[in-house]
């Protein structure tokens, strides 16, 4: 399996951390779960440096390679400003309340 990590500096864009949750809601996660091999997309965020991203987990090399159904560096205005790409050690799933990991997440917190 591999993770890719990825993210943008958001200072000169005129995207905001604040906006793209609408972009999540409405269109980029429906479209990320349709995705052959995507075990996992993780959208992240951090308000404090204005940095936006995401991490992957792709079930091969091979999957990892195709076109993605997103519109991420059209929205920012650039290329991300990190990308690396890592081989999965080892993975958990720890005990849990709630079964479902799909569409959790501040974009999908009640307003």
């Amino acid at each position: 399996m591999r993770v890719r990590v990825v993210w943008w500096e958001l200072d000169g864009s005129q995207a905001t951390i604040a906006q793209l949750p609408e972009y999540l809601r409405d269109e980029s996660v429906d479209a990320f779960a349709q995705v052959e091999g995507l075990r996992l997309k993780l959208w992240i965020a951090d308000e404090e440096r204005n940095r936006w991203g995401a991490v992957y987990l792709w079930e091969s090399e091979e999957a990892a390679g195709q076109p993605l159904p997103s519109r991420a560096r059209q929205i920012i205005g650039k290329d991300a400003d990190f990308e690396e790409w890592f081989d999965l050690e080892a993975s958990v799933e720890g005990a849990f309340a709630q079964p479902e990991l799909a569409r959790r997440g501040a974009a999908f917190a009640p307003a």
